[in-house]
């Protein structure tokens, strides 16, 4: 019975927290590992994730003031160079807010990795990356 609470543990602790954790086991007792780990898991949820700010929809408005100056001063149309504006700073908003976001979850989960390996460290298991 208590190897099946043991495996159902394991399978509830989330996958990147296995994944990146090396620990030395030797000499160590799986269940108190199992514990430990589990623990430390759970701490490293409290570490707070970063919201983007802004919107995809307000770099399109500042793309087409800046298209519809170019164009302007290019000698074109203001309303197409605000259209083309608005087209590219679209494009770079979607962009640059996905890049941000990915940035965001990147720096999240390694923070997370710190927050168990230090914690695994610190109940005296050996962390090996």
């Amino acid at each position: 019975m208590r190897r099946h609470i043991l495996t159902l543990g394991l399978l509830l602790l989330p996958v990147s927290a296995m994944a990146n954790i090396i620990v030395d086991k030797t000499g160590v007792d799986e269940k108190d590992y199992v514990y430990d780990l589990h623990q430390c898991t759970e701490m490293s949820t409290q570490v707070e994730q970063k919201q983007t700010e802004g919107s995809a929809i307000g770099t399109a408005a500042k793309g087409a003031a800046i298209g519809s100056a170019g164009k302007a001063i290019a000698g074109g149309s203001g309303s197409e160079g605000a259209k083309q504006g608005a087209a590219i700073g679209l494009g770079v908003g979607v962009l640059s807010k996905g890049r941000e976001r990915r940035n965001n979850k990147d720096t999240y989960a390694a923070e997370q990795q710190t927050v168990i390996k230090n914690c695994m460290t610190n109940r005296g298991y050996v962390v090996l990356n």
